[in-house]
């Protein structure tokens, strides 16, 4: 996988994004943590993305997902970090702890090298993703490459999610 094109797509996606939100009141709020940040850094690599970037949060361990975001520790325990639920419940703790954000996308996953299993092996990655008001979509990825591929990767499909929905609520 070439870590160029790779980062030449993130880059285009973040400009792509940009202009949509010209379009349609966006205000965005990430809640990373397989990519600590990598999505809301990208996004704010471009003039002007104050209009449309709320912030985000960066909850790497449990406990901070749990203190940030009011992840229940019962969902953690129960259906580990990484998994479909644990989005979900990032989604709606980034957009319940943001003042003015109507968009959330969070990631979950293992980036590795280690830290992968047969039933969640490295690369492994959900995706979450709410506009207010609009029901929660989930997105579980299997990623392939080293640590840092995996994490541009990840970012890439989040922001494909926030694109392909905002089209969709400007052809509306």
């Amino acid at each position: 996988m070439n870590i160029y094109i790779l980062k030449y797509q993130l880059n285009k996606l973040c400009e792509e994004i940009s202009l949509l939100a010209h379009q349609y009141p966006l205000k965005i709020v990430t809640a990373e943590s397989c990519t600590a940040g990598l999505i809301c850094a990208s996004l704010t690599n471009l003039p002007g993305s104050s209009k449309y970037i709320e912030g985000g949060f960066i909850a790497y361990s449990n406990d901070m997902k749990h203190s940030m975001l009011n992840i229940s520790t019962k969902i953690i325990d129960e259906f580990g970090a990484v998994s479909e639920q644990v989005a979900k419940e990032m989604v709606n703790g980034a957009l319940k702890n943001s003042q003015n954000a109507n968009c959330a996308i969070a990631v979950t996953g293992i980036a590795g090298p280690d830290g992968g299993t047969t039933n969640k092996p490295v690369g492994l990655v959900w995706i979450g993703y709410r506009h207010k008001n609009h029901p929660l979509i989930t997105q579980k990825n299997i990623f392939y490459g080293n640590r840092e591929n995996i994490r541009i990767q990840t970012a890439i499909n989040a922001l494909e999610l926030i694109k392909k929905n905002i089209k969709n609520r400007i052809l509306q």
